[in-house]
This record gives C-alpha cells, structure tokens and sequence, in this order.
C-alpha cells in the first residue's frame, strides 16, 4: 500500500521467506476492481532498503542493537522527561503509511496525553494545501467527487500532477475513459510527464504561474459569456468580489506564458462536464491554497459540481485521507472543528482527560515544528516518516535533528533512523491489521499478509504501549486490537461530516469497502453537497428546489455559515526565490515511479546511488563547458548536488528536473510555506550550474 487510491486489497500468497511472492488483485473488491499497483508488489517481494529486524539505542554515538525494553524504556524515560518540563518539549511527526487506528491512537496520544502543540501527521508536507481550501470553499475537507464520476466526464484535466506515475490504476481508468469518443484528457504541467504523454492536449505553463492560469480561463469564461449564472445564483457566494479581483484573461495568459489557444482549449473544457484533479504541483507552493482554490472557482462558475464533474485533489501516501480523518492534526476526528470550545470539551469527555490538557490550536506545521528545537522541543517522535530527507532545506532539518533527542519508529533502516537516540522497528503494512481511507473516502480494511518477525512490533502496539506506560488512563491496554481502537475512533465521529459510526470490521467483512459518510450501518457517502433533482417533487418539497414550472431541481448544500460555496479572490504572486543572473534555472521536484516514501524501499540508505536530473538538450549545451562526463553539479543558495544528466527535451528550457524523494533533492530547496496551511514550497527554486568536484 502506497498511493492512495486504495488498490491495496489483494490476494495475497506469503512466501517461506521475507515479504510476498503472489499478490494480485481482488476482482470483487468495489475500489480495485482486480487491479493492483505493481509497485507495492515489487516492493514487498524484493525492497532494496534495509529492513529494520531488532531496536537499537545509541551508545557512546554508535546505534548498538539492544532488547525491546531497554529500547522502551530508553525512549520513555526521554519522553517523560521531556513532558515533565512542557507539554510543548515533546514533538511527534506521524506519517499517512499508518493505518487510521495507528493515526488514531497517536494523535490520541500527541494531543490527550502530552497535549503538545507540536504534532504532525504528514499531511501538512502534501495534503494540507487542498484540505485549507475544501474547507474555505465548501466548509468541509475532502473531495466532492469519486472515482465513480470518473466514466462521467467528457474532460479530465489533470493540473500540476502526475497520476500515470504517481496513481497508475487510477490514471488508467482516466486513460480509458478518456479513449471513448467525445472525451478528452488534457494535462497541465510545465513538464511533458508521463501523463502529459498519454495526453490528448498538452498544457505547458511558466513553473509556479498556476493560479495565473487559472485566472485566465476564469476571466475568458467571464468575458465571454460562458459561465453558469443560475447555479453561482443559487449555490454560491462571493462571485462578484471575485470578479472585482479578476485580471483580464489577456494579462494573466502572458503571466502564465500559454498560448491563445491551450486557454481557449481549457475555457472550452469546462464548458462540459469536468473533472479537475491536482497534486503537488499545486499544494506544495507558497501560494498552493489559493491556487487550489482557483480551481475550485472554475469548477462553481462553471456549475461543475454534479457527478461526473468537480475538484479531485489526488493524495500521495497510501493513508493520507486517515491522517486527515482519524489523526487529532487538523480537526479532532471525524473532522470536529479544532477551535470550537464545545468540540474540544467533547474530545476531551470521551477521552477522560482535563479539557485544559488538549491544546487550543492545531500547532505549526513541520518545517516551525524543527525551528522550534532550539527553543522548546526536547524530543522528536517520528512514526513511519523520514524528515531528514522529507522535509526542504533538508540540511538544516538535519541540524535541527541533532539537537534533539530522536526516535525513530520505521520499517526500513532511514536517514532519520541513522542519526536517532532510539529506533524501533515496526511491522510493514502487509504484516499488519486494520484499516484505511483511500481519497475518495472510502475505508478498506488491511490485512497482514504474512506474520512480522518476531522482534518487530506493529505501529499500532508500539504507539499503544509508550502510551499505555506513559498515561495508562488515556490508553489503557498495551496491546489493543484494531478492532477495538477503530470502533473507539467512529463512535468519536457520529454525527459529523466525516461520520463513519455506521462503519464496523463486520460490515467490512461484508461489503469490503465503504465510502464515508456513513451514520447508520446501510448508509455511505455520495456525491457530497449534491441533491439529484427528484421528479415526483411538487411545490413545498424538500427534495429540491422547484422552478417556475413545478418541477425539481438539483439542489446543493454546504457546511457554510450561509449554507453556499465561497469563492476565492486570490491572484498570483511573485515566486519566493526567482531566477536571477547568478542563479539563472529553476529547480522543480517531482515523483519517480519507485520513489515513494523518500524513496527508502525502493534504495539502502547508505548508497543511495546516482541522482538523475532530467534537463533540455538546449539547457545543457548553453553551459556545455560546466559539464564533465555528463555530470554536472546543481547549486543553490543552500547547498548543492552532482547529478547526471539525462537530456529531456519534455522539461521545459531553462528548467531542471529532480526526483523529490533522493536525499540530494530537498537539500537544495527552499523552507518557505504557505502562510495559510503552512504547507512548504517544494518547486520552484533558483540554482546555477556549477563544475563537479572530485
């Protein structure tokens, strides 16, 4: 299990040795429908990182393999330490590679026990650009749309992602949907990726001018009548302020350097039933929640919001939906909102601690998170995630790191785990129980596979007993069974937006798959804030609006103070670091097939091997005299990397290319964030070429 798409319910055969010799997948499971990622198989049969087999604790600076509770007991006494100073000394990080009873219960742990401010569940390193704007736009996080709307598009457009690498199974129901006649698929992305390619339509724009484009078509649709007046009437508000910000289409076309015709290509998309799906090319930008919200202001002024059409955003790791859902981070669970007083009391009650012990804010993100080490953090907890590697400015998270006491809680021998106090090996996720939450919402169960080795433990029981020794009356049992924490987690959300009550292993058993929200136990989510018209409906039905002519309507309905969708009024900004005459290109990150997870699966650790930056021909002949045996060395203002050069003439000129998850990558990007979901700027960034260094 590594995207999110939640093709992780296979048949599986487990071999006599380590990981998984068959898996296939399950032709009567409602989400794969038989398909499986061959990625997660490659991974599991034949990984190349270092599996973690035993706990290890640092001795005289050395990591010495040690029994579990000298390793506990190791990590525990930081930990109270560290909580006895302030609650704000212990900072934990979890990651979406857990399953939502593992999230649960350390989020349970981070907030309801040492009530620390200083907790992350990696969402805000991918996710938390489009959960700012759902939740501006709609009130509520999450996409409207499923993969059901997929086969009712006319236009897919994928905008600032890469779904052929990054989602495979999902990009190939969008490829076959696209191939029926009077479909089309268009990619927009500065890079001819792997999408791109698989495209009917190529939209290539100036990196980082996203919400310029976005604009631009909003503003041709506007200046040419082509918007749609009765459903921004009826479902909407803050349309005319938006208009009152909106750039003439002309202006923001040149911004975003596209031609006349790929912004009437668009402006002509959205005319159909559409679907909008984004990635990281939008969130991980300092101006990602406007952008995102852009999109968003397409599809309502198109009246893209019925099925078959609206704004997807496309998660990364395998359970960031749970994160969001089932962790404490962002929302108390089921997405109870973090700053109403009544809420907290409510978490509070059901977890039997003073309400004055859950902090009063979400906390910073992660990249505040590291700079508070030298201030408040004493101990850092990281569970399933590799910050030395993950996180931008990479170097100084690694200072950062080495100031504080570390543990480190993974699967696979990581940087992270390389400069830790303390390491705890934990079970993959095909030797583990459980269950998780795709992007469509849809909660599938996970099953072990194969037994963990014996001297390995599951994230769920290590997370269990650090808390059960720590705060045995928030977390009373050691070694809880999924079952029990996940039925504890949707009793916690009935009767909210996330409602997963009606939600049991039992009913999982049964229908395999469920799509919240689900409040009674044969109920699941739809289309969210739709009401399909209802053709028996007369004057002074509910279920719908009614016209002139008596019959019904589609209705629609948000968890707004005005019960309508907001629109945005957000215009493109300058880049945080643009090019200049001593630093002339501009860095972008992106996804490899392989490199999920910082990549530490698919590569040891301590030979990460070659670095590939994918640069045009055009590029590398303008400063040929830099390059020597087709390395070439990548500098920015904070550090720099020889790479080897495959020359692409998809990356546009005057770009360069490199893989996001090698640890040479994010050494060299920048620590800005977005000033609304704090979600850092992974992208674009000022380098030159330099000389490689013997």
């Amino acid at each position: 299990m590594r995207c999110a798409v939640g093709c992780g319910h296979l048949h599986q055969s487990p071999d006599l040795g380590v990981g998984i010799d068959v898996a296939r997948g399950d032709v009567s499971h409602p989400v794969n429908r038989g398909l499986a990622c061959s990625r997660g198989i490659e991974e599991s049969q034949d990984p190349d990182g270092d599996w973690l087999t035993k706990p290890m604790v640092r001795r005289d600076g050395e990591l010495v393999r040690t029994t579990w509770d000298v390793a506990l007991n190791t990590a525990l006494e930081a930990l109270r330490d560290a909580h006895e100073s302030d609650p704000d000394a212990v900072g934990i990080l979890g990651s979406g590679q857990q399953t939502n009873e593992a999230a649960y219960l350390l989020g349970k742990l981070a907030r309801g026990g040492f009530g620390t401010r200083y907790y992350d569940a990696n969402t805000t390193l991918c996710m938390a650009s489009a959960v700012t704007a759902y939740y501006q736009a709609f009130g509520s996080d999450a996409p409207p749309c499923s993969y059901d709307d997929i086969s009712g598009a006319d236009r897919h457009v994928v905008w600032g992602a890469n779904p052929a690498v990054a989602h495979p199974v999902m990009f190939r129901w969008i490829k076959q949907d696209a191939d029926e006649d009077g479909t089309e698929l268009i990619a927009v992305d500065p890079v001819r990726s792997e999408t791109a390619e698989n495209s009917d339509h190529h939209v290539s724009l100036a990196p980082g001018k996203d919400l310029a484009l976005a604009r631009a078509v909003l503003a041709r649709l506007v200046e040419t009548d082509r918007i749609d007046e009765a459903f921004i009437e009826q479902a909407t508000d803050g349309f005319d302020e938006l208009l009152a910000s909106l750039p003439d289409a002309e202006t923001a076309r040149r911004e975003a350097e596209v031609s006349e015709a790929d912004l009437e290509l668009l402006a002509e998309a959205l005319e159909e039933d559409a679907l909008i799906y984004w990635g990281m090319g939008i969130n991980q930008h300092v101006q990602g929640t406007e952008t995102a919200r852009g999109l968003i202001d397409l599809c309502l002024a198109t009246g893209n919001l019925t099925p078959g059409s609206g704004p997807f955003s496309l998660t990364g790791q395998a359970n960031s939906m749970g994160t969001r859902v089932c962790s404490s981070k962002g929302t108390w669970p089921g997405h109870r909102p973090f700053g109403d007083p009544n809420e907290r009391q409510f978490v509070a009650d059901e977890w039997g601690v003073p309400v004055d012990r859950l902090p009063d804010d979400t906390g910073p993100g992660p990249v505040e998170m590291l700079d508070a080490v030298d201030d408040d953090l004493d101990v850092i907890w990281a569970v399933a995630t590799n910050p030395v590697v993950g996180m931008p400015q990479a170097d100084l998270a690694t200072e950062r790191l080495e100031d504080a006491f570390v543990i480190a809680q993974d699967a696979f021998h990581t940087e992270t785990t390389e400069l830790a106090d303390v390491v705890l090996p934990a079970a993959t996720w095909g030797e583990s129980e459980g269950t998780a939450i795709n992007m469509e919402r849809t909660v599938s169960r996970v099953r072990a596979a194969t037994e963990a080795p014996s001297s390995v433990r599951t994230d769920l029981d290590i997370v269990a007993t650090i808390g059960n020794r720590l705060f045995p009356e928030l977390i009373e049992t050691p070694r809880p069974e999924p079952a029990a924490v996940f039925e504890e987690f949707a009793a916690l959300t009935e009767g909210t937006p996330a409602d997963c009550s009606g939600i049991s292993y039992e009913r999982l058993e049964d229908d395999l798959a469920v799509r919240w929200p689900a409040p009674t136990e044969d109920s699941a989510g739809g289309y969210r804030y739709y009401e399909a018209a209802d053709p028996g409906a007369t004057d002074g039905s509910t279920d719908g609006a009614v016209t002139d002519g008596g019959t019904a309507s589609p209705s629609w309905e948000f968890p707004t103070a005005t019960g309508n969708a907001q629109f945005s009024t957000g215009r493109q900004g300058d880049l945080p670091e643009p090019t200049d005459e001593e630093y002339p290109l501009t860095l972008t990150t992106a996804r490899e097939e392989d490199g999920y997870n910082t990549g530490i699966r698919s590569r040891p650790v301590d030979d990460p091997g070659r670095v590939v930056a994918r640069i045009h021909p055009e590029t590398v002949e303008a400063h040929g005299d830099l390059v020597t045996e087709n390395t070439v060395t990548v500098a920015s203002r904070r550090a720099s990397a020889t790479v080897e050069i495959d020359r692409d003439e998809g990356v546009p000129e005057g770009m360069v290319w490199l893989p996001i998850h090698h640890p040479a990558t994010n050494r060299l990007t920048l620590p800005d964030c977005d000033p609304q979901s704090d979600e850092p700027h992974f992208k674009q960034c000022a380098v030159r070429f330099e000389q490689p260094q013997n």
